[in-house]
């Protein structure tokens, strides 16, 4: 019986059972940690490769971890001992005949990934799936060339797969429902977290991380921090676990630029999207991140790591006066009452937070210090970035008016100080480093959401367990506010005089009626 839509009813919860033949073909790291999870899983999975040797290569690798699994106790020496002998290297496509499931891992090129189930399509049972792991070509294209495309599927799996909780099925045009939710069930099955999308440029972590990397990209280009200020920054207020200028470095130039010239091309030279000239030089040089022993960072022997530039120590203010009642000045007096440094309260009623020794202090709204200072005829404005938890973080951005004389900066710099947090001066940078670049996650989220590529849940879920955000982009907007997201975009769309910045008609919608993106 071939896969057809009207078997919905009957299978599509249902994962393919454990006696279910999976096949591999590519066995580089990616087909290797999938065929690692199917065969821990109870299948027996076959391996292919076009190199000589490969496929064999990959089963000692996975015979290997099993063993390791089961020498720290998170499997049992049967467990492991059992799923090693699922493990069978094959030679040629015909030996895949038995295949209930065949996952491509070969190298990202249509043409190819096309000639291969095309292969296939006349050698394995009408009931077989076909699951590409491609990260970015679309699902449709790759089917296009099927006699029966409705059978294939994208099934993306993330870097290390067996640790990776994330995996991204995809449908393209053709994609019969019942296959999707066939491999949404096995993967679950498997102990993933599936997450369905909709075949477009990037699916949802390829597409919404991209401003991950853009923004930190935009502010070093125009001198507004160094890369290593940034990524302290953004993993220690913003609570990341790497900064962006690492991530990239550790994920490779060459293939972090491919990605974004791919989802730029894709949707048409979108201005959200536009690469770097930064980046495009570091391809051209050959400077590849950690790979290749240069890339932001110097990796070579005897290099040394540039550290954060932290604003001096300085003594506490004489007064500090308090304004508001924000999430960011309750945990602003929390921690000056936890380290003994008086203040008071006052009635400002204008968002500022704090005044000290001369400075007004607000949280950034995507206006830059001085266009803020010179509409509200403040002089000495100084502005603080977003953190994850202002009660917990230990560091904390600022920038300045232009026209904020030195002691006032300074004052407010001791302030925080005073309250436990180190110092990072950024330039006069509309929207700071974590407030934009979580305005413009969340912005991109939720037109992910708009476009229905996938649903708010899912792109949460997708965003924090494929590349570890400490949280959903949406989830997080909903914490800060969808009025304060959408000014800051505004603010920074205005600023700029780009559609890069626009705002998501989901935002928006959501705005005009008072929920939240989770309501």
């Amino acid at each position: 019986m071939s896969v057809t839509d009207t078997q919905i009813s009957k299978s599509a919860a249902q994962p393919l059972p454990a006696s279910a033949v999976v096949a591999v073909v590519g066995t580089g790291a990616m087909g290797a940690g999938i065929a690692q999870v199917a065969a821990a899983a109870g299948h027996v999975v076959k391996l292919l490769d076009n190199r000589p040797g490969a496929a064999a290569k990959a089963i000692e690798g996975i015979r290997a971890q099993f063993g390791k699994l089961a020498d720290k106790g998170k499997m049992s020496t049967e467990a492991a001992q059992a799923a090693a002998e699922r493990l069978i290297a094959v030679d040629q496509l015909a030996e895949l005949a038995d295949a209930a499931l065949v996952v491509e891992a070969i190298v990202e090129n249509l043409e190819a990934k096309q000639k291969l189930y095309g292969d296939l399509e006349n050698i394995v049972g009408a009931d077989c799936i076909f699951g590409t792991n491609t990260s970015s070509i679309s699902v449709t294209s790759i089917g296009a060339a099927l006699q029966r495309p409705e059978r294939l599927a994208g099934l993306h799996f993330f870097n290390p797969a067996p640790l990776m909780k994330l995996v991204e099925i995809v449908s393209g045009l053709a994609t019969a429902r019942v296959v999707a939710d066939t491999l949404f069930a096995t993967a679950a099955a498997w102990g993933k977290t599936p997450v369905h999308a909709r075949s477009t440029p990037g699916f949802i972590v390829n597409r919404v991380a991209r401003p991950y990397y853009a923004e930190a990209l935009r502010i070093l280009n125009e001198g507004g921090g160094d890369c290593a200020t940034l990524d302290a920054i953004m993993r220690d207020a913003g609570g990341f676990r790497m900064g962006p200028f690492e991530l990239m470095d550790m994920i490779g130039h060459d293939v972090n630029f491919a990605v974004t010239r791919s989802v730029w091309n894709a949707f048409y030279n979108d201005a959200r999207f536009t690469p770097s000239l930064i980046q495009q030089e570091l391809v051209d040089a050959g400077f590849f991140g950690r790979k290749s022993g240069r890339g932001f960072y110097d990796y070579r022997e005897g290099a040394a790591r540039p550290a954060p530039q932290v604003a001096v120590a300085q003594h506490a203010p004489d007064e500090i006066v308090l304004h508001g009642h924000s999430a960011a000045v309750h945990a602003l007096a929390d921690r000056l009452f936890e380290r003994n440094i008086p203040h008071t309260w006052g009635e400002a009623n204008d968002g500022r937070i704090a005044e000290t020794g001369g400075a007004v202090i607000f949280v950034t709204d995507g206006r830059t210090a001085t266009q803020r200072a010179t509409e509200m005829g403040i002089a000495n404005v100084v502005l603080i970035d977003l953190a994850l938890d202002y009660a917990t973080a230990g560091r904390i951005a600022v920038g300045a008016a232009i026209n904020c004389f030195a002691p006032a900066v300074g004052a407010a710099i001791s302030l925080l100080q005073a309250a436990g947090f180190e110092v990072c001066r950024l330039g006069d940078t509309p929207g700071l480093a974590v407030m934009r670049t979580v305005a413009m996650l969340a912005n991109e989220a939720a037109d992910a959401v708009n476009q229905g590529v996938c649903d708010a849940a899912g792109a949460d879920a997708a965003m924090k367990l494929g590349v570890n955000y400490p949280r959903g982009p949406l989830e997080w907007a909903d914490r800060v506010g969808l009025p304060a997201i959408c000014a800051v975009l505004a603010n920074l769309a205005r600023f700029y005089g780009e559609d890069r910045y626009r705002v998501s008609p989901l935002i928006q919608q959501r705005v005009f009626a008072g929920k939240k993106i989770h309501d």
